[in-house]
């Protein structure tokens, strides 16, 4: 009590009437607070913040068309004959990570071998009942769809990597009316641009052989002084 009476308290009893009128209820004051300073715009590959001032690059036109096949003769006769293989270049330079054999073995199987047996079918055309012939040819349609679909994803990734606009349409639906064309024009698409992003020859410049200062030839003139009892300590000086 002494002790009170020396040191009042900091508290002040509230009555009655100076009571809050509402009473806060559990986990009120837990709720979420809206900040708009925190609503930021961020990247939809790494998920890093982006600026107020930043635009997305807008679509850029491909710098071939698709019927310039014969531009390119080297992916036109690999693309005509050999088309797995150049899917799975195609593949590989999009997506490091994914060796191109994958991708070549999936396409030589799927579509290869799908036209493998279309022709079979054909040339058997008579033997073969015509309701196996229906359904071959309807499973090899559906084949041709599915693969129409993964090709058609392939570019899209490199369109969204490039940014490119859709040329001349929906991607799966360029690969599965146009599949061989559309083959020669990714491959020329990321040929020109990896050509233009090659990096050019530097011209090296050597630096200048390190210069030395040593007073030698100095204690040399100055010996006659030294026989007077004088020493002279031979410099030398060497950049750091």
């Amino acid at each position: 009590m002494a002790d009170e009476r020396i040191h009042p308290s900091s508290y002040v009893k509230l009555t009655k009437e100076q009571r809050p009128v509402e009473d806060i209820q559990p986990g009120e004051l837990n709720q979420p607070i809206d900040v708009p300073q925190l609503h930021v715009r961020k990247c939809n590959e790494c998920g890093q913040p982006l600026p107020e001032s930043y635009q997305a690059p807008a679509d850029e036109p491909w710098t071939t068309g698709i019927f310039g096949c014969t531009e390119d003769t080297e992916s036109c006769w690999t693309g005509l004959f050999c088309p797995c293989v150049l899917f799975g270049r195609n593949v590989e330079q999009v997506r490091e990570d994914t060796p191109w054999t994958g991708p070549c073995i999936c396409h030589a199987v799927f579509v290869e071998g799908g036209l493998a047996v279309v022709a079979a079918t054909a040339a058997l055309h008579g033997i073969i009942e015509p309701r196996t012939t229906f359904l071959l040819c309807e499973g090899l349609l559906f084949g041709w769809w599915m693969c129409g679909i993964y090709t058609g994803l392939m570019r899209q990734s490199l369109q969204k990597k490039y940014h490119l606009k859709n040329s001349p349409c929906d991607p799966c639906m360029v690969h599965c009316c146009m599949h061989w064309c559309a083959l020669c024009q990714e491959h020329r698409e990321m040929k020109g641009r990896l050509s233009d992003d090659a990096v050019m020859p530097m011209t090296v410049v050597n630096p200048p052989p390190v210069q030395e200062m040593n007073a030698a030839g100095d204690s040399r003139d100055s010996a006659p002084s030294s026989g007077n009892g004088t020493d002279h300590t031979n410099l030398e000086m060497q950049p750091l």
